[in-house]
């Protein structure tokens, strides 16, 4: 048994997370559920494949921290690996990425989240709980800049979950430990590199909250996410992460700058067997604004409940929403579709989505998976030798 192997054994499951431990077998999440395969493994087997990942330049750094966080392209799959020390050995925590780049549609979103892009300075933050989407989600936004917009665009990430090719934007990925050597250094440094759009992989510390709100605040549109479950305890962490004293002036900070809160968690829809994002979606109307000055967060469930004609969304409003719609993407994976199809297209062009099957009388006809069409593309990533060729 290999790490290739047991990715290669995840992809074709469908699953979204591997999980590795010294003396218990293998465990995949499929569709949020865990469900465990093969034997249990050794502790040396794991701490070799984590010294080849770690390599051993940064060999001597993880023994002192005890841990990692890197992304490796493995069995055509990106990864995104945390490597750590457990009282059994070492761990493994990898989550598998999708094979193409992320785009509103192909996540499923709601269209109106591009509109919060055509702010040319200002915050947008994405919340939701740990495994709720909200990099892939951060990534179709990055992603729909670049397909249409000539902007530079400046990533600071831990590790880099979606590797980015330039098509319209000019865009420049950097890997904090690797690149830079933390968040706070490296939006230090986008701030000297005339960007246009930042993204912040993560807000964690108060030094980088604060570094981001002054972005935001210059003349750039910063895309960033931060653990919370609902919009109003984004802003709250937020305001609540800087010491007493200086809270009201972050806050007012934060109201001046905010372009859009977008919470999301998962939610399986077994006709489709796949899981979907369903969103909660706050805008900055002045009453909105006005509470966050004042720190009257908890007024703003009520102002989300009414805003409907400002374009927000509750999750129970846009619950309603993903049972009326019709037309669906699925990724070709999840559909039997050949990774190395011939003239498949690039990245940036769109693929069919598909139409779930309408129940009929029959059990059977209802549960049978929808066969793939013809003539569907697939999107995979192009080689360098083939790139001139999809150019002309």
């Amino acid at each position: 048994m290999t790490l290739d192997s047991l990715i290669s054994t995840a992809r074709q499951q469908g699953a979204s997370d591997l999980h590795l431990e010294a003396g218990l077998p293998p465990a995949l999440r499929v569709c949020g559920s865990l469900r465990t395969v093969g034997e249990p493994l050794e502790a040396k087997t794991l701490l070799g494949w984590a010294r080849e990942l770690v390599g051993e330049v940064r060999w001597p750094e993880f023994l002192e921290r005890r841990s990692a966080d890197l992304s490796r392209t493995m069995q055509g799959v990106r990864c995104r690996i945390s490597i750590f020390q457990t009282a059994r050995g070492t761990g493994f925590a990898i989550r598998l990425l999708s094979s193409v780049q992320p785009t509103l549609e192909k996540l499923n979103l709601h269209p109106d989240l591009r509109k919060f892009l055509a702010h040319h300075n200002g915050l947008i933050l994405v919340s939701g709980p740990t495994g709720s989407g909200k990099s892939s989600t951060l990534a179709a936004l990055i992603q729909e800049l670049n397909l249409t917009e000539a902007r530079h665009i400046i990533t600071v990430e831990s590790p880099i979950e979606y590797a980015f090719r330039p098509r319209r934007a000019y865009l420049r990925q950097r890997e904090v430990g690797r690149d830079t050597p933390s968040f706070e250094q490296g939006l230090l440094d986008a701030l000297r590199e005339d960007p246009d759009v930042l993204m912040v992989g993560e807000m964690r510390e108060p030094e980088t909250m604060r570094l981001t709100l002054n972005a935001s605040e210059t003349g750039h549109l910063v895309l960033t996410t931060v653990h919370s479950s609902t919009c109003v305890e984004a802003l709250q962490r937020v305001v609540a992460a800087f010491p007493s004293e200086i809270q009201s002036n972050v806050a007012a900070q934060l109201a001046d700058s905010l372009v859009a809160v977008i919470a999301q968690r998962l939610r399986f829809r077994s006709d489709l067997n796949l899981r979907v994002p369903e969103c909660e979606i706050l805008v900055p109307t002045n009453p909105v604004k006005a509470h966050i000055r004042n720190r009257d967060f908890f007024k703003i469930a009520s102002v989300l409940e009414t805003g409907a004609s400002h374009g927000m969304w509750t999750f129970a409003r846009y619950g309603e929403w993903l049972e009326k719609r019709k037309t669906w993407y699925v990724a070709p994976a999840q559909v039997g579709a050949a990774e190395n199809e011939p003239d498949a297209g690039p990245i940036g062009e769109a693929t069919p989505p598909i139409v779930p099957p309408k129940p009929t009388a029959r059990e059977t006809e209802r549960n049978a998976p929808t066969p793939p069409a013809a003539g569907r593309r697939i999107e995979i990533e192009p080689t360098e030798g083939d790139f001139g060729r999809i150019l002309k």
